[in-house]
Protein backbone atom coordinates (compact mmCIF):
# COMPACT_ATOMS: atom_id res chain seq x y z
CA UNK A 1 0.00 0.00 0.00
CA UNK A 2 2.82 2.37 0.71
CA UNK A 3 6.58 2.75 0.65
CA UNK A 4 8.34 2.08 3.92
CA UNK A 5 8.51 5.14 6.16
CA UNK A 6 11.24 5.71 8.75
CA UNK A 7 10.71 7.42 12.07
CA UNK A 8 13.04 10.17 10.88
CA UNK A 9 10.95 10.78 7.76
CA UNK A 10 7.77 10.84 9.84
CA UNK A 11 9.31 13.29 12.30
CA UNK A 12 10.32 15.62 9.48
CA UNK A 13 6.86 15.42 7.90
CA UNK A 14 5.12 16.14 11.19
CA UNK A 15 7.38 19.13 11.76
CA UNK A 16 6.81 20.47 8.22
CA UNK A 17 3.07 19.88 8.36
CA UNK A 18 2.51 21.73 11.61
CA UNK A 19 0.82 18.71 13.23
CA UNK A 20 1.62 18.36 16.92
CA UNK A 21 3.27 15.01 17.55
CA UNK A 22 6.30 13.83 19.60
CA UNK A 23 8.76 14.65 16.80
CA UNK A 24 11.83 14.28 19.03
CA UNK A 25 10.86 10.80 20.25
CA UNK A 26 11.92 8.60 17.33
CA UNK A 27 11.32 5.40 19.28
CA UNK A 28 7.70 6.41 19.87
CA UNK A 29 7.24 7.44 16.24
CA UNK A 30 8.60 4.06 15.14
CA UNK A 31 6.04 2.32 17.35
CA UNK A 32 3.33 4.51 15.83
CA UNK A 33 4.37 3.34 12.37
CA UNK A 34 4.70 -0.32 13.32
CA UNK A 35 1.35 -0.55 15.08
CA UNK A 36 -0.80 1.23 12.52
CA UNK A 37 -3.23 -1.05 10.73
CA UNK A 38 -3.47 1.06 7.59
CA UNK A 39 -1.06 3.65 6.21
CA UNK A 40 -1.16 5.60 2.96
CA UNK A 41 1.58 8.00 1.98
CA UNK A 42 2.33 10.69 -0.59
CA UNK A 43 5.81 11.22 -1.97
CA UNK A 44 7.70 13.74 -4.07
CA UNK A 45 10.43 11.44 -5.37
CA UNK A 46 12.09 10.25 -2.12
CA UNK A 47 10.58 12.97 0.07
CA UNK A 48 7.61 12.01 2.26
CA UNK A 49 5.06 14.81 1.82
CA UNK A 50 1.89 13.26 3.24
CA UNK A 51 0.59 10.46 5.43
CA UNK A 52 -2.73 9.02 6.56
CA UNK A 53 -2.14 6.57 9.42
CA UNK A 54 -5.07 4.63 10.88
CA UNK A 55 -5.96 2.05 13.51
CA UNK A 56 -8.91 -0.14 12.57
CA UNK A 57 -10.71 -3.46 12.95
CA UNK A 58 -11.60 -3.32 9.21
CA UNK A 59 -15.17 -4.18 10.15
CA UNK A 60 -16.85 -1.44 12.16
CA UNK A 61 -14.56 1.47 13.00
CA UNK A 62 -11.39 3.11 11.70
CA UNK A 63 -9.60 5.84 13.66
CA UNK A 64 -7.60 8.13 11.40
CA UNK A 65 -4.95 9.04 13.94
CA UNK A 66 -2.68 11.07 11.64
CA UNK A 67 -3.44 13.06 8.53
CA UNK A 68 -0.42 15.22 7.79
CA UNK A 69 0.74 17.03 4.67
CA UNK A 70 3.92 19.10 4.38
CA UNK A 71 2.87 22.78 4.39
CA UNK A 72 4.69 23.32 1.07
CA UNK A 73 2.37 20.71 -0.49
CA UNK A 74 -0.92 21.66 1.14
CA UNK A 75 -3.93 22.84 -0.89
CA UNK A 76 -3.02 20.47 -3.73
CA UNK A 77 -5.51 17.71 -2.88
CA UNK A 78 -3.01 15.41 -1.14
CA UNK A 79 -4.91 15.19 2.15
CA UNK A 80 -8.17 14.67 0.29
CA UNK A 81 -6.62 11.84 -1.74
CA UNK A 82 -5.15 10.16 1.35
CA UNK A 83 -8.57 10.22 3.02
CA UNK A 84 -10.22 8.90 -0.16
CA UNK A 85 -7.79 5.99 -0.34
CA UNK A 86 -8.39 5.21 3.32
CA UNK A 87 -12.17 5.28 2.85
CA UNK A 88 -11.99 3.17 -0.30
CA UNK A 89 -9.85 0.57 1.43
CA UNK A 90 -12.01 0.21 4.56
CA UNK A 91 -15.29 0.22 2.61
CA UNK A 92 -18.78 1.55 3.29
CA UNK A 93 -19.52 -0.52 6.41
CA UNK A 94 -16.67 1.03 8.43
CA UNK A 95 -17.04 4.42 10.13
CA UNK A 96 -14.00 6.68 9.71
CA UNK A 97 -13.40 8.87 12.78
CA UNK A 98 -10.74 11.36 13.80
CA UNK A 99 -9.91 13.97 16.40
CA UNK A 100 -9.24 17.33 14.80
CA UNK A 101 -6.77 19.98 15.81
CA UNK A 102 -8.62 23.26 16.47
CA UNK A 103 -7.02 24.87 13.40
CA UNK A 104 -8.37 22.12 11.12
CA UNK A 105 -12.02 22.16 12.22
CA UNK A 106 -13.13 23.85 9.00
CA UNK A 107 -11.13 21.46 6.78
CA UNK A 108 -12.67 18.10 7.63
CA UNK A 109 -16.28 18.90 6.65
CA UNK A 110 -14.93 19.69 3.16
CA UNK A 111 -13.75 16.07 3.01
CA UNK A 112 -17.16 14.74 4.01
CA UNK A 113 -16.62 14.36 7.76
CA UNK A 114 -19.57 15.15 10.01
CA UNK A 115 -18.89 17.06 13.23
CA UNK A 116 -19.97 14.99 16.24
CA UNK A 117 -20.89 16.15 19.72
CA UNK A 118 -21.04 12.72 21.35
CA UNK A 119 -17.41 11.70 21.80
CA UNK A 120 -15.30 11.36 24.91
CA UNK A 121 -11.59 10.96 25.62
CA UNK A 122 -9.22 10.20 28.44
CA UNK A 123 -6.27 12.28 27.32
CA UNK A 124 -2.70 11.08 27.38
CA UNK A 125 -0.30 12.45 29.96
CA UNK A 126 2.18 13.62 27.32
Amino acid sequence: MTKSVSAEQLSTLFEKSGIRRPIDDLKRLQKMLENADLTFTAWDNDKLVGIARSVTDFSYCCYLSDLAVDQDYQKKGIGKELVRRTKDYIGDEVTLVLVSAPAAMEYYPILGFEKLDNAFAIKKKR
